[in-house]
């Protein structure tokens, strides 16, 4: 963990240290996963967003500096937990810094992550997706391949408490698998991702 000096008082940031970082950068590059989006890994946030009636779903990639979602799964309309008291919504792009989210304590982790109210975590109450985005819940598992790699992470959020409890941790779990034996048929095959 590191405490980040640059935060305002009373915002303490904890991100875990994270030493495989450089490796998982090399092995996303050789993959192509951490460079564009993929309509393929938007379709399995989707149906991700669906099977858990979560508004957010992410395919999360994680490198050295930043988080990319080759995979992501937002509401047309923005929860109204995430609506601005302007009327205005922020906008969850492709790429996030590795001090936002609960992505990286997964990866770090290297296990899957519950959620089901962030608040009742004080090393997540504070952290800007919270604030920004009025994230109340996640629910995240890890993506790691056959050479025993995390590569990032499959993961869903909720603007409301949820009681994920073990269907959703093993749902989540299956789901991580799932995808990375999908991604790894296809490195086999020389195939673009899905």
């Amino acid at each position: 963990m590191r405490y980040d000096p640059s935060r305002p008082a009373g915002r303490l940031l904890l991100t875990p240290e994270d030493k495989e970082a450089p490796a998982r950068t090399r092995r996303l590059c050789q993959l192509g996963l951490n460079e564009r989006p993929d309509p393929g890994l938007d379709a399995y946030a989707g149906r991700l967003a669906e099977v858990t009636g979560a508004p957010y779903a992410m395919v999360n990639f994680i490198d050295e500096n930043r988080q990319f979602f080759a995979g992501l799964h937002v509401p047309d309309v923005p929860p109204a937990a995430a609506v601005r008291p302007d009327g205005s919504a922020p906008v969850l792009g492709r790429e996030l810094t590795r001090d936002h989210g609960f992505c990286p304590h997964v990866v770090v982790r290297r296990k899957a992550l519950v959620l089901e109210d962030v608040r009742d975590y004080p090393r997540f109450a504070g952290n800007a997706i919270v604030d920004e985005f009025g994230v109340r819940s996640y629910l995240g598992a890890p993506l790691v391949d056959s050479t025993g790699m995390v590569l990032g992470t499959v993961c869903v959020a909720d603007v409301e408490p949820r009681p994920w409890g073990r269907p959703g941790l093993e749902s989540i779990k299956a789901s991580a698998a799932e995808l990375v034996a999908r991604l790894e048929r296809r490195e086999a095959d020389g195939l673009p991702l899905l």
